[in-house]
């Protein structure tokens, strides 16, 4: 998987994997989330446009990273789901806590 970290207006990061994200390569997002809190990027927003597959794990670390974001101060936002991703958050339920957005744009909007 390959992640990019961009930084934005603000304490905002945009973070793009990607690849799929799975038990195999969770550590690799979640390493690079909270490299971006570390830097005092409070406020996430991960572009999922490029990841065709997203596992329990994956779940996991998405759910992990919008508890640290809060704990900073700030909150974690998905933009673009293909449609597996966005299947599997619908599915489990997590699309109400981490609802999806269609655009950067909107996920970077307050």
């Amino acid at each position: 998987m390959e992640i990019r970290v961009e930084a934005r207006a603000g304490a905002t990061a945009l973070v793009r994997p990607v690849g799929r994200v799975d038990l195999a390569t969770v550590a690799t997002l979640r390493t690079s989330l909270a490299a971006a809190l570390a830097r005092g990027r409070r406020r996430l927003v991960i572009d999922l446009a490029g990841v065709p597959f997203l596992d329990l794990a994956g779940l996991g670390v998405l759910v992990g990273g919008l508890r640290a974001a809060r704990r900073a101060g700030g909150d974690l936002r998905l933009a673009r789901p293909p449609t597996q991703p966005r299947l599997i958050l619908e599915l489990t339920g997590l699309s109400r806590v981490l609802p999806p957005y269609a655009s950067i744009a909107r996920a970077l909007a307050r």
